[in-house]
């Protein structure tokens, strides 16, 4: 869960990643294809394909990951079935279903029941965080989120929060030298 949402990976992308593709030295993860209907494929798009960071607090939580799995030789998956003895991954479906829900509603995260919940929820999650909580520059959040158009990252990923939104109506206000009193 947390190389998803610190990393934005699609979720057939995260299933597909192999020890190999975890780039230790360099910081970061290499991104080359997902997993998808049962094999392994190319990524969504030609912008999908290449690398995200690798910060050392997330390097050092799959560090010890590799050490507790007992799949952690290069070629492994990194988050493997263990049902199926580490020869595919682990089913992002069944994970969202058993974990992710369960661990999102643990820490006060509303979900509706019958309302879709998934590790694509950590993808806008994460966009709306940095561009609208960080204010990190659109093309930034764009190149983290491997977005071929900055238009899908700000139209389609990234909302608005109402502590932002009053704040910048706020700002408006000011700038119109709006009366500060109370008015009905």
């Amino acid at each position: 869960m947390l190389t998803c949402a610190a990393t934005a990976l699609r979720a057939s992308e995260l299933i597909a990643l192999k020890w190999a593709d975890i780039r230790f030295a360099e910081e970061r993860i290499r991104v080359s294809k997902r997993w998808s209907r049962g094999k392994e494929g190319a990524t969504k798009t030609q912008s999908s394909d290449g690398y995200v960071p690798l910060h050392p607090v997330l390097a050092r939580h799959l560090k010890a990951w590799r050490l507790r799995t007992p799949y952690g030789k290069e070629t492994n998956f990194v988050f493997p079935s263990l049902k199926a003895f580490g020869k595919v991954p682990l089913s992002p479906g069944v994970f969202a279903a058993d974990h992710l829900r369960a661990a999102a509603k643990k820490v006060g995260v509303h979900i509706p029941d019958g309302h879709r919940f998934g590790l694509h929820s950590l993808r806008h999650s994460l966009s709306s965080f940095l561009v609208v909580t960080a204010k990190v520059d659109p093309k930034t959040a764009q190149q983290f989120l491997r977005h071929a158009k900055v238009q899908t990252t700000l139209q389609l990923y990234t909302q608005a929060n109402g502590d932002e939104t009053r704040a910048a109506q706020g700002a408006w206000l000011k700038a119109l030298r709006a009366p500060t009193e109370k008015v009905q």
